[in-house]
């Protein structure tokens, strides 16, 4: 049993101790914010993209840094999940992109707000966030295993996968958002048809060739809505693709057979 002294004492030093405590880790966190967070990269451009966010309530449907509501994606990766001619493309008319499918609201922007909005979104993806969000838990079991030779996957072997350069619009235009090629982008991507409800993989396009011809691919990709409505592709062109960009892209694909192994 305390005395009454030795009870004061106690509370009195144990709040100082603990007082002491949290001072020093406030001070240790105010110290490692600005490098955490980037300060230095907050530009003009970036705190009116962050302005934006706030006046149109973007959070009443979108989490960033896991706040806000879940009606939408979570928004604090998403330039490096899609790439910002995807999210141009896509904030200046999201239903276009998937007819029937997406709710978002045309805010209708201009040009130069758009390019806020991501700015202050790709500042966002940046943050040190200690490891939130997390990789989504089956990534890694979507890798696919090294091959010799071509396989079941769609994919050319690795070893001769890593000796061609894959060219740039594939990557801007977001191309490697969904499917795979010559070991970039992510492999499996599971996505909705909205009408059937059927969900199937991206595939890879490394072995296109084998499955289509020229004239296949260039009215797949001009208008995949057309053929196929309700599919989780969507309509790029000519938003985000140009007609010429789709013919490079359908003939690069297709000189990939010169690099397939004889079976």
């Amino acid at each position: 049993m305390l005395s009454k002294f030795q009870a004061r004492a106690f509370f009195l030093g144990g709040t100082a101790v603990f007082t002491g405590i949290f001072l020093l880790l406030t001070i240790d966190t105010h110290r490692k914010v600005p490098a955490q967070t980037n300060a230095d990269q907050i530009t003009p451009e970036v705190a009116a993209g962050k302005r934006l966010w706030e006046q149109n309530n973007c959070m009443g449907c979108h989490t960033l840094f896991g706040e806000g509501a879940y009606y939408a994606p979570e928004l604090t990766k998403v330039v490096e999940r899609r790439g910002k001619d995807w999210i141009k493309v896509f904030i200046k008319d999201p239903e276009a992109m998937f007819p029937g499918q997406r709710r978002m609201v045309k805010y209708d922007f201009t040009d130069e707000q758009i390019g806020q909005v991501i700015a202050f979104l790709d500042w966002c993806g940046k943050v040190d966030l200690n490891g939130f969000p997390a990789e989504p838990p089956l990534k890694k079991l979507m890798q696919p295993a090294a091959a010799s030779a071509s396989n079941a996957s769609g994919e050319l072997p690795a070893a001769v996968a890593a000796t061609i350069p894959l060219p740039a619009m594939f990557e801007q235009k977001s191309c490697t958002g969904c499917h795979r090629i010559l070991g970039k982008g992510m492999p499996g991507v599971m996505l909705p048809n909205a009408v059937t409800g059927e969900v199937v993989p991206a595939p890879a396009l490394d072995l296109v060739f084998q499955r289509k011809t020229r004239e296949e691919l260039i009215a797949w990709i001009s208008d995949p809505q057309k053929l196929k409505p309700g599919s989780p592709m969507p309509n790029l062109v000519p938003a985000l693709v140009s007609p010429q960009e789709v013919e490079q892209m359908v003939d690069f694909l297709l000189g990939l057979k010169a690099h397939a192994p004889a079976n």
